[in-house]
């Protein structure tokens, strides 16, 4: 390169030493007896010090059991201190962190063991049984599993080992290793919240880490004195990079561990231990919400909620800053990417109902939706508010553009620089963007593309509905007809009402409305909260030609 200055030991210095490890470590010789993880069930908390003691220990028992650069461990745990040191020793060993879902079935656990190839499975003691099961019907040899997390004192299954046997009497030093550690490097591997049994696996290189933990802690912002609380999994993007792991022990703050989401309990925690940021999916607030209103709490101490998952409603804004705090932040992105836009306390109320502006080092489009050739990125659609399309997201910075072992994805999900996330949305002149739905969710009946969200929306405002979703079933006139599950909040609540409330709707146009009802008790939902149109499609042709659903 012809540069007007010698860049040498710039280019190494940062190609190898800009990682979030050296930032980790700079905190534990700044902050070494400053509280790192606090975890109520167990009792429990770390400093800086003892985290990265007990890394140190996991990642010299990773390396004796042969652990190399570039083998996978893979992590299925609950949010917990072994996930903490499960985030931290594997690249200090040069290996990559598989972040499972603790939810899987069985079979969808051995696919994605065949699909990654872990030398070593680290698994919390509450799934042991699905473990197991995997294992025994997986084609992958998996060299050692490690039952960790173990607070009821289950029994170690035959052949596995607990993770306090594992890392017993290992050296609490920093590894000696042979590998020079590099920003390209990929550390982490997190898996989509996809509706396939095999979800796409997503690579994190070192500096997507160091990014995106930059992105938390300038948004927010967060310092040294935070304490964070992730209502959702950390094995998730918005779990382990929004106020998780990532983030608040690159800056130095402490995160709370909270295995199971309880809302009683979480408002408990945040007056107990100060807490000033929350993350969680809609859903999360909502209960909040309604357990703050029952019981009120001192939550003083917090500087922001944050949530991801679907955008609020103004109501539903309105309520939480009044009953919770008034910095709600509300954001939106993918597993490959983070969050590429943002609503902050300033943006809100006045634009709920959207998801926000581009993120500083992101840029967000919307481009004119195709299903049969590719979209170039400057084909974007009208910048009016109302002109739907695709949105499409480029950050650089916290992407690597990729995922493993599956290039016919890559290629349809990136191009030039871009994702194509499959979203529809509209943009404002400002570049607000609002989500419309999935391309993919979407019904076309009578010749109209209609999407479930705008239908869901409109039936939210019922006061008697606690939730709802939204799909279709073939129709011989219309090509489909909407249906519409509904959890009822008021058990008065009757399908009549529904649907004399939805014909008098003022955002309901006559052909949005739906055609056939159902109540349930439950809608299908990922870890991150978003609903599962595709499963509650299926249920709907089930239940239509069963004759399950009211007209």
């Amino acid at each position: 390169m012809d540069r007007t200055y010698n860049d040498e030991m710039f280019i190494d210095t940062f190609e190898h030493g800009y990682t979030w490890l050296n930032g980790f470590l700079r905190n534990v010789n700044r902050y070494g007896n400053k509280q790192a993880v606090i975890d109520p069930e167990a009792n429990l908390t770390w400093t800086y010090s003892q985290l990265n003691r007990e890394s140190n220990r996991l990642a010299n028992a990773l390396i004796d059991c042969g652990t190399k650069k570039n083998d996978v461990v893979m992590a299925a745990l609950k949010n917990c201190p072994e996930f903490c040191t499960s985030y931290i020793g594997p690249r200090k060993a040069g290996a990559i962190l598989l972040a499972a879902n603790t939810s899987l079935a069985y079979e969808e656990m051995s696919q994605l063991i065949d699909h990654n190839k872990p030398k070593v499975i680290i698994y919390s003691a509450v799934i042991k049984d699905t473990v197991i099961n995997a294992l025994k019907i997986c084609k992958h040899e998996v060299e050692l599993a490690v039952m960790a997390d173990n607070i009821a004192g289950e029994s170690i299954p035959d052949g596995h080992v607990s993770y306090e046997d594992f890392t017993k009497n290992k050296s609490e030093e920093e590894p000696t290793v042979e590998f020079r550690p590099h920003i390209y490097d990929e550390v982490l591997r997190l898996c989509t919240s996809g509706t396939t049994a095999l979800p796409k696996c997503v690579p994190i290189n070192d500096i997507n880490e160091v990014l995106s933990a930059h992105d938390v802690i300038m948004h927010y912002p967060m310092d040294c004195n935070d304490v964070t609380l992730n209502m959702t999994p950390w094995f998730h993007r918005g779990g382990v990079h929004s106020g998780g792991p990532c983030p608040t022990f690159y800056i130095g703050g402490a995160v709370i561990v909270m295995r199971t989401f309880k809302p009683q309990t979480a408002l408990d925690w945040v007056a107990k231990y100060k807490i000033t940021y929350i993350m969680g999916a809609p859903a999360n607030l909502e209960m909040l919400a309604r357990s703050q209103e029952r019981n009120s709490r001192n939550l003083s101490s917090i500087r922001g909620i944050i949530t991801m998952g679907g955008p609020l409603t103004r109501s539903d804004c309105i309520r939480y800053m009044g009953v919770l705090t008034p910095n709600i932040f509300n954001g939106y992105g993918t597993t490959e990417t983070f969050w590429n836009s943002f609503l902050r306390p300033y943006n809100l109320p006045a634009a709920a109902g959207s998801v926000g502006y581009s993120c500083v080092d992101d840029e967000t489009k919307i481009v004119k939706a195709s299903n049969s050739t590719r979209t170039e990125p400057d084909d974007t659609v009208p910048m009016d508010g109302k002109t739907e399309g695709e949105i499409i997201i480029r950050c650089p910075e916290k992407t690597t553009y990729s995922y493993y072992g599956n290039p016919e994805a890559e290629k349809e999900k990136f191009y030039k620089g871009w994702m194509y996330t499959g979203d529809m949305g509209t943009w404002d002149k400002n570049g607000l963007v609002t989500v419309c739905g999935r391309m993919d969710d979407m019904m076309l009946v009578s010749g109209e593309n209609i999407y479930p969200q705008q239908v869901e929306e409109a039936i939210m405002r019922n006061p008697k509905v606690l939730d709802c979703i939204v799909t279709s079933v073939p129709d011989s006139v219309r090509g489909q007809a909407v249906v519409a599950y509904v959890i009822p909040k008021d058990g008065t609540l009757t399908i009549e009402e529904l649907k004399e409330f939805c014909n008098n709707s003022p955002i309901l146009s006559r052909y949005k409305r739906p055609r056939y009802y159902a109540f349930t008790d439950k809608i299908p939902q990922t870890a991150t909260g978003k609903k599962q149109h595709s499963l509650m499609k299926k249920q709907a042709l089930e239940d239509f030609s069963n004759g399950k659903l009211i007209k």
